[in-house]
């Protein structure tokens, strides 16, 4: 859903900041990179993982395991996505049993995407503990589910759409804010 933009909320050195930020974060929380994995919520959390990977790799000599994560029978508004939605195969090729399993996704705002993530991630095995890194969060909970790693927390009405754009999916680099069109 695109709308009329209203701002241009981080450019591409503030998604290279944030998510330098969110590796950094990530180590410090845990201790070092010992049974830890990152698992990219398709779509826009993939490439965000793999940003994550790699700064991790930069700074701690480590290339921490990503898997790719397909939440898509798990929404719980599946029917009114679509008659037919598209599955994708989820690509985690490594056991999440006892490990630190860091989600990512580029926004989180009312918690069903995370939601439907942990009930995939569980279906995969138990990990020791869960955690959720973002890129925005927006604020909206609807579940009580909180983000352990922010990029950057902005507040919004429901009125405003937040649009991640990577280079990787979309051939630009940015975070806008955005009117939803009126009906």
């Amino acid at each position: 859903m695109e709308g009329i933009t209203k701002s241009q909320i981080m450019d591409a050195d503030g998604i290279r900041r944030a998510i330098t930020r969110i590796a950094h974060e990530i180590v410090e929380k845990n201790k070092g990179t010992e049974n830890v994995v990152l698992i990219g919520i398709r779509r826009r959390g993939v490439p965000l993982a793999e940003r994550i990977q790699k700064r991790i790799e930069e700074f701690e000599d480590v290339k921490v395991p990503l898997g790719i994560l397909d939440i898509t029978l798990y929404r719980d508004d599946l029917t009114t996505i679509d008659v037919q939605p598209v599955v994708h195969e989820s690509q985690v090729p490594f056991s999440v049993q006892g490990k630190t399993v860091i989600l990512v996704d580029d926004v989180l705002y009312t918690g069903r995407t995370a939601r439907a993530a942990l009930d995939a991630t569980m279906d995969l095995g138990r990990p020791e503990k869960i955690q959720l890194a973002v890129l925005v969060d927006r604020g909206h909970r609807e579940l009580p589910i909180r983000a352990d790693y922010v990029g950057k927390n902005l507040p919004t009405s429901s009125r405003e759409i937040v649009s991640v754009c990577l280079q990787e999916i979309d051939e630009e680099e940015q975070v806008l804010l955005q009117e939803r069109p009126k009906e």
